[in-house]
C-alpha cells in the first residue's frame, strides 16, 4: 500500500501573528512554523500502517523552500520520501489541484490529509482533492483500518459517530482521534540523521490558477475592560446587565 500524507506548514500557536503591506499579507518574520496538528495525527497513523502492514509513506506540501524543514521533520518521524510542489499555497482549490497532479503521476492508494489547517481553517483541500481524483472520501475521520483493498473508517458527526466501509483508493480528512496526542512521535537523533539521506523531491507546479485572492486581514477586536462588582451589590449588577450588556 502506498500512502501519501499531505502536510501543511502552519504557524505555531504560540507565535505572535502580524500583518504587513497595509494588512494585505501575513508577516512571517519571527514566526515558528510546524506541521499542522491534524496532519500530524495523519502522519502518525500512516507510520502505524508502515510498521504493521509494510506500507510505504510519502509526504507532500505546496510551498517554497522555506517549508523544507517541516518536510524534513516528517522524514525524521519516519516517512520514506518527501515532495515539495514549488509554488505558494494560494488557496484550497489551487493546492488540491497540485496535489491531485502528484497523485496521478506517482500513484497512491491512500491519501491522508488533515480535515483543516489551523492557520486559515479552510477545510477545503481533502474534499477538492477526492473530487478531482474521483477517490472515495471520508472527512472528520477519527479511526481508520485497512485490510487489503477494504477500509473501515469512523468519523464524527453531529451528536455521535458514524462507521463507514469503503474501498481504496481513498482520501481522508483526519483529526484528533485518528491517533491520540500521546501517540505523536518526536524525532530522535537517529531519525534526524536518517532524514538527511532520504529523498526530498521538488516538483514544478502546474498551470492551475488560483480561484480566490486575499484582499485584507484583520485581528479580532480587543476585549473590553472588565468591571469588578462587589458580590453584595446585586442592584449594580442588574443595572449593568440591563443598560450596558443589554442581556436583560
Amino acid at each position: 500500500m502506498k500512502i501519501l500524507v499531505c502536510i501543511s506548514n502552519v504557524p505555531d500557536t504560540t507565535s505572535k501573528i502580524n500583518f504587513k503591506d497595509n494588512n494585505t499579507a501575513f508577516d512571517t518574520a519571527g514566526v515558528q512554523f510546524v506541521i499542522n496538528p491534524n496532519d500530524e495525527f495523519g502522519l502518525t497513523r500512516a507510520m502505524w500502517f508502515k510498521e504493521k502492514q509494510g506500507a510505504s509513506v510519502a509526504v507532500v506540501t505546496v510551498g517554497d523552500a522555506s517549508v523544507e524543514p517541516t518536510l524534513r521533520k516528517a522524514l525524521a518521524i519516519g516517512a520514506d520520501e518527501a515532495y515539495r510542489i514549488d509554488a505558494p499555497a494560494t488557496d484550497g482549490f489551487f493546492v488540491a489541484q497540485e496535489l491531485a497532479a502528484l497523485v496521478r503521476e506517482i500513484g497512491f492508494d491512500l491519501v491522508i490529509a488533515g480535515r483543516e489547517s489551523i492557520d486559515y481553517n479552510g477545510g477545503m483541500v481533502p474534499g477538492f482533492l477526492a473530487s478531482n481524483l474521483d477517490f472515495q472520501y471520508v472527512t472528520n475521520c477519527i479511526s481508520l483500518e485497512i485490510e487489503g483493498n477494504n477500509a473501515t473508517a469512523i468519523r464524527e458527526i453531529d451528536g455521535g459517530k458514524e462507521t463507514l466501509s469503503t474501498q481504496l483508493p481513498l482520501v481522508i480528512g483526519g483529526q484528533k482521534g485518528l491517533v491520540e496526542e500521546s501517540d505523536l512521535r518526536i524525532p530522535n537523533m537517529r531519525g534526524i540523521m536518517m532524514a538527511r539521506q532520504k529523498p526530498l523531491h521538488t516538483k514544478a507546479a502546474t498551470s492551475t490558477a488560483a480561484q480566490t485572492k486575499e484582499i485584507s486581514f484583520s485581528k479580532p477586536e480587543a476585549k473590553g475592560a472588565v468591571t469588578m462588582i462587589d458580590p453584595a451589590n446585586i442592584d449594580q449588577l442588574i443595572s449593568l446587565l440591563h443598560n450596558e450588556a443589554k442581556v436583560l
